[in-house]
């Protein structure tokens, strides 16, 4: 399935939920968020549904997202929903990590193939104070867990803020340095609470890295996989894992964006900054046909944007929801 701009389009991230166990301070206000209803949410019999239409169209990777998505009850059900479509070749996960000590058994059972844990610093107070909660206990517990299941790749997904210190960044990575763990560094995107937050760039993180490591080398693709994202890869002497950045701002990546989304309430979005899409759900709920849902995901995939336009002025259109509401 390809775009008008001739991109191959075979990634969908599917939000299964707005909720979450964190009120993080660029995704969530500390008082929480209104809750959209179960009723408006998919089933799981929706998503796979929808999730089967378009493999069919060439959608081979699903990445499960959130809110938090181990918040919402028997996810490993849906994953053994979605590993069973012939044409999914993969089936992941990203999550918080506060539950999923608890669950990996159940989802690698399921088969999920790979896991991304949000984790912005390993210093408990610094954590406390991005997340409003204290929960860095149950998130290395988890890491810890994951070492049981050496098959579910483990990657760290880390959105640096400007005023960081070096240290906190530096902790992170030796968690690549000491584990074949990748630890990546996301650029905070201008959305919601994100806007109020200054960009800290690719180079600024690389600076202090390069600081305590030396000189980085790029990372050969060959050794691990790069999964379905964007990200680049590089690595440092005596590391097994690698160091990660996806740069969304600083080094624009929109030529090879390979994604969708489909938000928790059905909707389904072709660029993460625009409101349009289509929303399967009333599609769905309204007795639409195989056929029907497909051309609708066909149609939002071939008006995908050519690109973002981060950094310049609003324009109609832009996307007002939190990362909750959107899917992260």
């Amino acid at each position: 399935m390809t775009d008008q701009y001739g991109r191959s389009i075979n990634y969908m991230r599917i939000s299964v939920t707005d909720r979450c166990n964190l009120r993080c301070v660029y995704c969530m206000p500390a008082e929480g968020v209104e809750q959209i209803s179960h009723s408006e949410i998919l089933t799981y019999q929706e998503i796979t549904r929808i999730a089967r239409i378009a493999a069919g169209l060439g959608i081979t990777r699903i990445k499960l997202t959130g809110g938090e998505p181990l918040v919402r009850r028997e996810l490993h059900s849906l994953v053994s929903m979605l590993t069973a479509l012939d044409q999914v070749e993969e089936v992941t996960l990203t999550t918080n990590g506060i539950l999923l000590g608890e669950q990996i058994a159940q989802l690698a059972a399921a088969g999920i193939q790979a896991v991304n844990v949000s984790l912005d610093t390993l210093d408990r107070e610094q954590y406390r104070a991005i997340t409003r909660r204290d929960g860095l206990e149950k998130v290395l517990a988890s890491l810890e867990k994951m070492k049981e299941f050496p098959r579910i790749r483990v990657k760290l997904n880390c959105v640096p803020l400007a005023g960081d210190s070096q240290e906190q960044w530096c902790s992170l990575a030796k968690l690549a340095r000491d584990r074949e763990i990748d630890v990546r560094f996301i650029e905070m995107m201008p959305m919601g609470l994100g806007k109020n937050f200054p960009l800290c760039s690719q180079e600024e993180v690389l600076r202090s890295l390069r600081d305590t490591f030396g000189s980085e080398k790029k990372a050969d693709s060959r050794e691990a996989p790069a999964g379905n994202g964007p990200a680049s890869y590089v690595t440092f002497e005596g590391f097994r894992g690698r160091i990660g950045f996806i740069s969304a701002l600083s080094h624009k990546f929109c030529g090879e964006c390979n994604r969708v989304r489909l938000s928790a309430e059905g909707f389904l979005k072709p660029c993460l900054q625009y409101a349009e899409g289509a929303d399967l759900r009333r599609l769905l709920r309204q007795g639409a046909s195989d056929q029907e849902i497909r051309s609708a995901i066909r149609q939002t995939v071939w008006e995908k944007p050519a690109c973002h336009q981060f950094g310049r002025a609003a324009e109609e259109g832009t996307e007002q929801k939190n990362m909750n509401r959107i899917g992260g």
